[in-house]
C-alpha cells in the first residue's frame, strides 16, 4: 500500500509566538490551500499547536470534515531562549552540525528526531492520505532526514505556505515538491 503525507508549512503570518494569527493575505492562501487539496483524498489532519499552522488547515477540515488532530511534537523549533542578534548565522550552522545547541535551544538532530517520530508513527497508521502541518524549520530538517542535500538554502527557498509530500511504498521513502506560494501569485 501506498502512504502519503502531505508537510505543509503555515501559512503568511502575523509573526513567531505561538499565537500570532494568518494575516489577510494568510487567510486567502488558507483558503488556496483548501481548493489545492480539494481532489486528493484525506483521511488524516495533524498540525502544529501554533494557532497559524491551525488556522492553515482549518479551510480544509471544514471542506473535509476531518477534525484537525494537535501534536506539540510539530511545533516550530526552538534554536535559543535568549535573543541572537545574529540568529541566521546560528541556524545557518545549524544545518552544518547537527549537534549544535544554543542556550536553552534545541539541536538540529533533537528536533528532526521529534518530527520523524511523528511522520514514523503516521506511515505504521492505518491512514493513507495525511496532511502534516508544521513550520519552515522543523519542515526542513524532515526533509533534510530523507534527503541530507536539503540544506539551509533550501530553508530559505520555502514558502509560506509550501508543500511537500512524503510517500512510502515498501518502506522506501521518496520526497517531492507539490506546491509553493509563488505558483499561484500572478
Amino acid at each position: 500500500m501506498k502512504k502519503r503525507i502531505y508537510i505543509v508549512r503555515h501559512c503568511e503570518a502575523q509573526g513567531q509566538p505561538p499565537e500570532s494569527q494568518l494575516t489577510e493575505k494568510g487567510l486567502i492562501q488558507a483558503k488556496y490551500l483548501s481548493e489545492f487539496f480539494s481532489n486528493s483524498k484525506i483521511d488524516r489532519i495533524i498540525s502544529s499547536p501554533f494557532l497559524r499552522a491551525i488556522q492553515s488547515v482549518e479551510p480544509i477540515s471544514e471542506e473535509t470534515n476531518i477534525n484537525i488532530e494537535i501534536d506539540e511534537r510539530l511545533s516550530e523549533r526552538t534554536l535559543s531562549t535568549t535573543d541572537l542578534p545574529d540568529w541566521l548565522e546560528k541556524l545557518k550552522a545549524t544545518f552544518n552540525d547537527l549537534e549544535l545547541k544554543f542556550q536553552g535551544g534545541e539541536s538540529s538532530k533533537e528536533a528532526m528526531n521529534r518530527i520523524v517520530t511523528v511522520v514514523d508513527e503516521v506511515f505504521k497508521s492505518e491512514s493513507e492520505n495525511t496532511i502534516i502541518v508544521t513550520h519552515g524549520n522543523l519542515m526542513s530538517l524532515l526533509l533534510k532526514n530523507y534527503d541530507n542535500s536539503f540544506d539551509f538554502d533550501c530553508w530559505k527557498n520555502l514558502s509560506n505556505p509550501d508543500v511537500f509530500v512524503l510517500c512510502n511504498t515498501n518502506n522506501e521513502v521518496y520526497k517531492k515538491r507539490l506546491w509553493q506560494e509563488e505558483l499561484i501569485e500572478k
